[in-house]
């Protein structure tokens, strides 16, 4: 899907039909690439601040590290919250009242393994009972992704699988094929944007080559989704008082003095050993 000019150009039903049936969609060409680059740069100035504290970047596997950020750090949060399509597909699926909750990034080095097939969280009774999508990511990549660089895999349709009386997040291995046999590389390149339910069946895999693959995330939630309680988003009274009041409608967020260091509570164990493959 092309960028336009504004929420309306936007085709409903289309947001629709991906997002409940894939459970990924994504706009091509949403920034230009000296946007992209700036975000690049910001993501890894942050990543070395978390790096050098205890607990500042979680580990979700071998070589791959998660690090939730403060927005007024990355300097085209603005025009994130605020683009077209990201407008479009939040009221699409969340309605007009939805929530950003979470900003960060994910980062796999060369070295990084092939995740376990899993879901970013449990599935809430809204969608496993309800058959409501309540959540959405937004995944923005800093690079031009190959087979070899890691990319992100997804099982399409997944995120209405009901995993049963087992581990909520983590599929047993005896279902691995049917998400292998349904799985989806995806190849996006600089500027592009992919908004997903975290909860389809999905993972990172193997990064064979010599370079990371920066990913920033947006976290955003219908009015009835709790994914707040697991993140810390903040922002300075200026930064707050700064913002449009597009964002400002939707950022649920801790106006702080000065910005306090965010203790990441998303934390998935399950995703500390990786796979060979």
């Amino acid at each position: 899907m092309e960028r336009k000019d504004s929420p309306g150009a936007y085709d409903v039903a289309t947001i629709m039909g991906s997002l409940y049936g894939d459970g990924i969609i994504a706009c091509r060409g949403a920034f230009d690439a000296h946007w992209v680059a700036q975000l690049k740069e910001d993501i890894e100035t942050l990543f070395a601040e978390a790096r050098a504290r205890p607990g500042g970047a979680l580990e979700r596997g071998p070589q791959r590290y998660y690090v939730e950020v403060h927005p007024e750090r990355v300097r085209g949060f603005v025009d994130l919250a605020s683009h077209p399509w990201v407008v479009a597909v939040c009221c699409a699926v969340l309605g007009p009242d939805y929530k950003i909750v979470e900003a960060g990034f994910d980062i796999p080095f060369p070295g990084a393994m092939h995740q376990p097939w899993h879901r970013d969280f449990a599935s809430p009774p809204e969608t496993l009972k309800g058959r409501r999508l309540n959540s959405l990511a937004f995944n923005i990549t800093t690079v031009d992704v190959t087979e070899e660089i890691g990319p992100f895999e997804i099982a399409p349709g997944t995120q209405w699988d009901d995993l049963g009386d087992g581990d909520p997040m983590f599929p047993p291995k005896e279902n691995y094929p049917r998400y292998e046999a349904r799985a989806q590389r995806k190849l996006p390149q600089v500027g592009d944007i992919s908004a997903r339910s975290a909860l389809a069946i999905h993972r990172g895999t193997a990064n064979r080559s010599t370079q990371s693959r920066p990913v920033f995330v947006l976290g955003v939630d219908a009015p009835d989704a709790r994914n707040a309680e697991k993140h810390d988003l903040q922002v300075t009274q200026a930064y707050w008082d700064a913002l449009p009041e597009t964002v400002r409608a939707h950022l649920r967020c801790r106006i702080v003095p000065e910005l306090e260091t965010i203790e990441q509570a998303h934390t998935i164990e399950g995703l500390k050993m990786g796979l060979e493959g």
